[in-house]
């Protein structure tokens, strides 16, 4: 059978598409990027948000229009909505919770004998050490090291989606990440809903420190990211070990979503604005060339004009070079959604588009310091329509941040690390020209054709 999968969301849910790709293709079936050419088309949904599931609720329907013979929803949005899902959505063949995304082949096969399977498994059992396709470039890759939170922030319905908060042993995660290496990746990013709890619930102690020390061992690994880390526990261990590993780059992705003390307590969020303040200065002072990511909620039930305006000083005090800026949005089953002093959509929306004003200052005035510096760079390909290659620095995480354009007089492939001359940024973005960096390149894909010069 001929299977197209569509993975919507966040990079711990592509994760769980890639198993499901490894899964089926061991069982047998081709796979297709183009669910034009599919008999099956599976949609691994995101449902943190209402509008989350609205884009899996439109790219069903889309697909339903195409008619591939069956359509099977997986993941946070069945798990969400699984008492209706199936009667509301009469174009799904079957549908696979977020503890069950090992049954897909089993899945698959019974809606091709028009059958509705429904599937929800223990959102709690261990997480599946499953094999899988990687569905980003062959030279990076999300390491998922844990599953599920144990936070249970007042705004997020993730714990009832995804479960408690479960460690993968470390042994099976080096052997995934030397595997990886071996295979090609180059970059590692490590995800899960809380990266800093690692560890906690089999060892008994948080050992973030201790499992980036041996990834850093891999040989092949050139550089380790850090995504998702709990504020409260960016410990001066672990600030220590970043600082101290060349390979780990100097990367912090810190969702503070706020920083006015009685929004946090209202949130149910860990830590007050003392221990970010705190927090920033150790790894500013350990770290000078640290750059600081952060995700951000505006319009939380009860923020005031003043505890917006804290906010906005606290950005440009302490400030973070990339931020997602997001406006609050009631969830039902969420603690948030019932609380009094909700604030309207156009204050919301003002307030975001301040943020964001904020934002692009910082990183404009970031990206300026290295105006006639030198920047390691990683290739991700050639952009022929405007003449140059582009890739990314340490500086830029896969995806949510901004892009390196350079041109070189020698081929360079994807994949390749190079250093860059800084000559110009615009709108976030970089631009300079290529030199050689010795003993950093691999092979990679992309093949462009000679530049002009």
């Amino acid at each position: 059978m001929r299977v197209a999968l569509i993975s919507l969301g966040c990079s711990k849910n592509l994760v769980n598409s890639e198993q499901m790709l490894w899964l089926l293709r061991e069982a047998g079936h081709e796979l297709t990027d183009d669910p034009m050419l599919a008999d099956t088309a599976i949609v691994n949904t995101c449902g943190f948000l209402e509008s989350a599931c609205t884009e899996a609720i439109e790219q069903i329907l889309e697909l339903g229009e195409m008619k591939p013979k069956t359509i099977i929803a997986a993941g946070c949005m069945p798990e969400r909505h699984k008492y209706n899902i199936m009667k509301e959505l009469p174009e799904i063949d079957g549908v696979i919770g977020c503890g069950s995304f090992d049954e897909i082949v089993s899945v698959l096969e019974q809606a091709a004998n028009g059958e509705k399977p429904e599937r929800f498994g223990d959102i709690d059992a261990p997480v599946s050490e499953t094999p899988r396709i990687l569905g980003t470039p062959h030279y990076t890759a999300y390491l998922k090291i844990a599953e599920g939170c144990d936070n249970n922030c007042a705004y997020c319905v993730i714990p009832s989606l995804r479960g408690t908060f479960r460690s993968r042993s470390m042994d099976n995660i080096l052997k995934e990440a030397k595997s990886l290496a071996e295979n090609g990746v180059r970059e590692l990013t490590l995800v899960a809903q809380d990266t800093t709890r690692y560890g906690f619930d089999l060892y008994g102690k948080r050992v973030l420190p201790e499992l980036i020390d041996k990834l850093c061992e891999i040989d092949n690994i050139h550089w380790l990211r850090l995504h998702y880390l709990y504020p409260a526990d960016v410990t001066p261990e672990l600030i220590d070990t970043v600082a101290r590993q060349p390979k780990c780059v100097p990367y912090f992705d810190i969702p503070i979503q706020h920083c006015s003390d009685k929004l946090l307590k209202n949130m149910g969020r860990r830590g007050n604005k003392y221990n970010l303040l705190h927090m920033v200065k150790n790894i500013r002072e350990k770290i000078p060339n640290a750059v600081l990511r952060t995700s951000l909620i505006v319009g939380l039930p009860g923020e005031t004009d003043e505890d917006f305006e804290e906010l906005c000083d606290f950005l440009r005090l302490t400030k973070w070079e990339r931020a997602g800026v997001f406006e609050y949005s009631p969830e039902e089953g969420s603690c948030a959604a019932e609380m009094p002093d909700q604030v309207d959509g156009e204050a919301k929306s003002r307030r975001r588009e301040i943020i964001e004003d904020i934002r692009r200052e910082i990183i404009d005035n970031f990206n300026e310091k290295y105006i006639g510096e030198t920047l390691e760079v990683l290739c991700e390909g050639y952009d022929r329509a405007a003449g140059c290659y582009y890739g990314r620095s340490c500086f830029d995480a896969p995806e949510v941040d901004g892009k390196v354009f350079f041109t070189s007089k020698e081929k360079i492939n994807a994949g390749d690390f190079i250093s860059i001359k800084v000559m110009e940024t615009v709108d976030g973005d970089m631009f300079g020209e290529a030199g050689a960096l010795p003993g950093a390149a691999t092979p990679g894909s992309a093949e462009p054709p000679p530049l002009k010069r």
